[in-house]
């Protein structure tokens, strides 16, 4: 990558400044996005600016601190660490001398303020960088004007300004004159080796507070005069409430009142203006309001209710046929068809199909949820954890009736999201409570309402055909029957689509009361399982190595037009190659069974080899070696987190995630009859990069995916069997080692 010259990304418009400052500091806000938006007009006082008028700031203090303000929300994935860290390497000051603060929502001048898909370096990548060099050059001819010399013979690095005769000048030295000057037309960034913060290993800017246990999550939150909120929901998808009988919650020491909420959400909802894509309950709720969360959690318990049942309450054997019916030749709809693959089956010396089953899974957030609302007649005050703040100001806009520049929301770090807070049934509730009461309320949930009540992950099935002609794969047919629509669809495109002559995706769903959306790395988190299964099935079948025959395949999609096609075959031979020498492919000791997996996913290449070991019989997942093509790695420490976590999660749900349904009734409650990964099960985990000089992208979901192909392999070559249906544990348990 050379060195890159910007000459209209920055105006008067974008990048914004604060001049005349009464404190000596300077404090200037940039759009981190390419759209931005102009017109706003920032404060001349720093101590009483007030930040809701900028998207993003940099403030320098005479001493040459920096204070940076953090945009997107921060679920876990770290961005609230690594966002700053390339604003400050291109400001090339020292990060000892940084400070991080969360900003709130700003729909005036952000494009993406959003946590989901695992894209928000990769979409800040270039501007990040942009508002950090422009920041420093302007810094630059500001200390060349108080020389007297052309800005072109001086140089800065680490917050110091030094010139051709080596005098020095300190940021902070220069602010008054930096904030009175035109901004740069033109910004030179820096080449990666040059980098001296990214790329380096930095801590979590939060980790004192988290482990101190200040005050930073949604839970966390108060305000003066604050009631709580328990809210009492219907016990099975699709009820509706007929009555309630509040006698006993009233007399929970604690509790103030009880009242129902559900008309505003129910009218937004059928308006056609919801834009959250899963099915909210239509039903009145009973809300416990009281002076403390323990005393709203008890009333809600002593709520007696009547619900009126749907007319069909679903359970897991109802989806089990439904999902099998459509493909056993129910109407699919073929979302890339390349070839005759038709024709390629009929002609096939062999046709090999297999079927893959998953069940429903919740999020698990360690958080539950929660929100915090305060709607008022000259403002809405939203905080708390949520993925998409910008989309919550837009409900509570349109549930109240108000105007968006009266929503104001804040976003607290968030315990866990993986997709479950993109969604705002919590908001909802919470603007509605307000709303009704005329109080600030926090709505807050129990372990079992997180579970009970969810958005969960659908449960699937997989078809996957692929027909073999002389010692070649030839065909490819694969087909989805989804519970309602598995958020996003299939991705067609991604690995095979390319690597086969005649492929073909063909997709259906069964449409269901029970909610369902993004589960951590959504649409892949279930395919990659089974498509890599499927592939290391082939590789058995044609007598290859499993890794050859991915290398192999790849090779036919490396110089592809195929505009479709999103990922890359180079890259993702170098991740396979990178894990198969990292992970002594093929080499592992007596008694050590491997497993190999590589997927595509967040725009990045991940490719992992499981190790399994037979202890009394039972395979047990020892270690697991990630090799990773996310391009630049901006902090490897919080990226090898992002990789870890991934793959844990991906082998924890993959093994023992269950959730069924009975008469529409979650099977689990709580954590005691809900298996998640336990700490002695959780393997050692080693992480490799590919090294390269492109745009960083995905981290926080790629790992996952590959993870539970790799471990299904492990265990076929550790017990010769084959598994095709999630939880693993169930069917080793009950079909292979009893």
């Amino acid at each position: 990558m050379s060195t890159q010259e910007n000459k209209v990304t920055f105006s008067r418009r974008n990048f914004l400044r604060a001049s005349a400052l009464a404190s000596g500091g300077i404090m200037i806000g940039f759009n981190l996005f390419t759209a931005c938006k102009p017109n706003v007009k920032p404060s001349v006082d720093v101590e009483n600016l007030n930040f809701n008028d900028f998207n993003a700031f940099i403030k320098i203090s005479d001493e040459g601190y920096v204070t940076i303000y953090s945009p997107n929300p921060e679920i876990g994935q770290g961005v609230k660490t690594s966002m700053p860290m390339i604003i400050a390497e291109e400001l090339d000051v020292e990060w000892d001398k940084v400070h991080v603060v969360q900003a709130p929502l700003d729909t005036k001048n952000y494009t993406r303020q959003l946590a989901g898909g695992s894209q928000s370096i990769r979409q800040g990548w270039t501007a990040l960088r942009q508002t950090g060099a422009t920041t420093k050059q302007m810094l630059i001819n500001a200390a060349a004007v108080k020389w007297g010399v052309d800005a072109t013979t001086c140089s800065a690095s680490k917050g110091i300004i030094t010139n051709a005769n080596g005098d020095k000048l300190g940021y902070g030295e220069v602010v008054k004159e930096a904030a009175i000057l035109e901004i740069p037309e033109k910004v030179t960034l820096k080449k990666p080796s040059d980098f001296s913060i990214i790329g380096k290993n930095v801590t979590n800017v939060d980790v004192e507070k988290i482990v101190t246990g200040k005050p930073l999550f949604g839970l966390d939150y108060k305000e003066e005069g604050m009631v709580y909120a328990a809210v009492v929901r219907p016990p099975s998808f699709g009820e509706e409430l007929e009555s309630f009988d509040a006698s006993e919650a009233k007399k929970v020491s604690g509790v103030i009142d009880v009242i129902t909420i559900g008309e505003k959400a129910r009218n937004f909802i059928e308006s056609g203006k919801d834009n959250w894509t899963f099915k909210l309950s239509k039903s009145d709720k009973v809300v416990v309001l009281a002076e403390n969360t323990w005393a709203a959690i008890k009333g809600a318990k002593a709520i007696k209710a009547t619900w009126r049942a749907a007319s069909e309450l679903e359970d897991t054997k109802l989806h089990d046929e439904k999902l099998l019916s459509l493909l056993d030749g129910g109407k699919l709809d073929v979302r890339r068809e390349d070839g005759d693959v038709k024709k390629a089956f009929s002609e096939a010396d062999k046709v090999i199909e297999r079927t893959y089953h998953s069940p429903f899974l919740p999020h698990n957030c360690m958080e539950p949820m929660n929100f915090f609302a305060n709607v008022t007649p000259e403002k809405v005050h939203l905080v708390g954890p949520v993925q998409t703040p910008e989309y919550a100001a837009q409900v509570a806009s349109e549930m109240l009736d108000r105007n968006l520049e009266q929503i104001h929301v804040e976003m607290t770090r968030m315990g866990g999201g993986f997709g479950r807070r993109l969604y705002g049934d919590f908001v909802y509730e919470a603007l509605e409570i307000s709303d009704k009461i005329k109080k600030p309320i926090k709505m807050v949930s129990t372990r079992e309402e997180d579970i009970t009540a969810g958005i969960y992950r659908p449960a699937i099935k997989y078809r996957i055909a692929a027909s073999i002609k002389d010692g070649k794969i030839t065909g490819y047919h694969l087909k989805e029957a989804a519970i309602n629509d598995n958020m996003y669809g299939l991705i067609p495109h991604f690995f095979p689509a390319g690597c086969i002559p005649n492929y073909k995706v063909s997709t259906g769903n069964y449409k269901s009361n029970i909610s369902t959306g993004a589960w951590r790395a959504p649409y892949t988190n279930f395919l990659g399982y089974a498509e890599q299964s499927f592939f290391d099935e082939l590789a058995q079948e044609l007598d290859i190595d499993p890794v050859q025959l991915r290398l192999d395949l790849l090779e036919n999609v490396k110089e592809t037009k195929d505009e479709k096609i999103q990922y890359s075959g180079k890259r993702m031979q170098d991740a396979i190659r990178l894990a198969a020498e990292k992970g002594n492919w093929g080499k592992s000791k007596q008694g050590v069974y491997q497993g190999f997996s590589a997927y595509y996913s967040h725009n990045t290449h991940v490719a992992e080899v499981a190790e399994v070991e037979l202890k009394d019989g039972v395979p047990v997942v020892t270690k697991v070696v990630a090799a990773v093509d996310c391009g630049i790695v901006v902090n490897p420490t919080g990226a090898k987190n992002q990789v870890v976590g991934g793959v844990i999660d991906g082998i924890g749900h993959a093994m023992y995630g269950n959730l069924t349904f009975n008469g529409g009734k979650p099977s689990s409650r709580n954590f005691d009859n809900y298996r998640l990964i336990r700490i002695n099960e959780t393997p050692k985990v080693e992480v490799h990069f590919v090294e390269n000089e492109i745009a960083p992208t995905g981290l926080g979901e790629p790992g996952l995916p590959p993870a539970g192909g790799a471990v299904a392999n492990a265990i076929h070559k550790a017990i010769g069997k084959r598994l095709y249906k999630q939880p693993f544990v169930e069917e080793l348990n009950s079909n292979i080692l009893s």
